[in-house]
């Protein structure tokens, strides 16, 4: 994957798309294994569960609905005004500047209503960090021309492959399990062992790959402040001491704090929920890259500025609903608790 530094070379769109040698099925592996995490799937029953099927169902088919949009809207703003905007900060930046046994199985909800309205928030938080990626103009500054076309086509075949494993694993996790499902999948499970085994196991090496692309941006931003872009053993002895160091601390703090669900929760309704729900939608109003039919224009300003109020109200009702449920588990889980 091309970093910043080298995708900054370039006015026009030939010279960057000739800077990218990946396909759109590169970018598709990349979208889909970006977004489709076991930490953004394996929740995702307990969601629906928090939810309920009515509810459960149209906030996943929603949520699916407005990320692919959302991604196609970013993917189509990421030359928009003749630059290259290899990350959100920077297509931020440029866009708004600096302002920046079956019959056992109960599907009913539990708790009293308060239980269960915060319950559902929680939810909410959930399934937007399950279609969660920040790393959208990092794929695409890879991808060879033409570059929309095939950056068009990757995001759409990483969402054939999201909404197959996705939906399959949502519903029927809940169909299986009930509203008694816990927010880690897997832990519903208890034979036979070599599945459970077996399904941890790729998770990790899922999680291993992944952890090493979003933190690029990170380790890019190292390299800048300590100016190690050098090819020397010294620079990149230093660069193996800090980003080794920035693994083990991070899955350290997470290991360390067993609220699987709520933390999920937290970071869609802080994280994901303004980056791939609410930015797309504004920078679209923004930058006036709208259709030249005056009522489409109409059309597309309305739905546009709808998503971003609608997705920043339930931004802040998923953050107030992770919140309370941090403070009821925190009562109970212990450092290094198991899920």
């Amino acid at each position: 994957m091309s970093s910043p530094a080298t995708a900054r070379g370039g006015g026009g769109e030939a010279g960057v798309e000739q800077g990218g040698r990946g396909t759109w099925r590169h970018a598709a592996f990349h979208v889909a294994t970006t977004i489709a995490t076991p930490a953004a799937y394996a929740p995702l029953p307990f969601a629906v569960a928090s939810l309920g099927w009515p509810l459960g169902v149209c906030s996943l088919v929603i949520g699916t609905l407005v990320t692919w949009c959302s991604s196609l809207v970013v993917a189509s703003l990421w030359q928009w005004n003749g630059e290259k905007h290899t990350s959100y900060r920077l297509l931020a930046k440029s866009i708004f500047g600096y302002r920046i046994d079956r019959k056992e199985v109960s599907y009913s909800l539990q708790g009293n209503t308060a239980t269960k309205i915060f319950r559902a928030f929680n939810a909410l938080g959930t399934i937007a960090f399950s279609f969660g990626d920040a790393m959208l103009p990092e794929i695409q500054s890879t991808v060879r021309e033409p570059v929309r076309k095939n950056m068009y086509k990757g995001v759409s075949a990483a969402y054939t492959i999201i909404v197959m494993s996705y939906w399959t694993l949502a519903f029927s996790g809940y169909w299986a399990f009930g509203s008694q499902v816990p927010p880690y999948i897997l832990s519903s499970l208890t034979a036979p062992r070599w599945a459970i085994v077996m399904a941890n196991v790729f998770a990790v090496i899922q999680i291993a790959g992944c952890f090493q692309i979003y933190c690029r941006p990170t380790f890019a931003h190292f390299e800048e402040r300590v100016q190690a872009k050098n090819r020397s053993c010294r620079s990149c002895l230093w660069r193996l001491m800090y980003t080794s160091a920035y693994m083990a601390v991070i899955t350290l703090v997470s290991a360390a704090m067993p609220f699987f669900g709520d933390f999920v929760s937290i970071c869609g309704a802080v994280g994901f929920t303004p980056l791939d729900f609410v930015l797309p939608g504004l920078a679209l109003l923004k930058t006036s890259k709208l259709p030249d039919n005056l009522g489409s224009q109409y059309a597309v300003k309305v739905l546009s500025a709808a998503v971003a109020v609608m997705f920043s109200i339930i931004g802040v009702l998923a953050c107030i609903g992770a919140i309370r449920s941090i403070t009821l588990d925190v009562r109970t889980y212990k450092f290094f608790h198991d899920m």
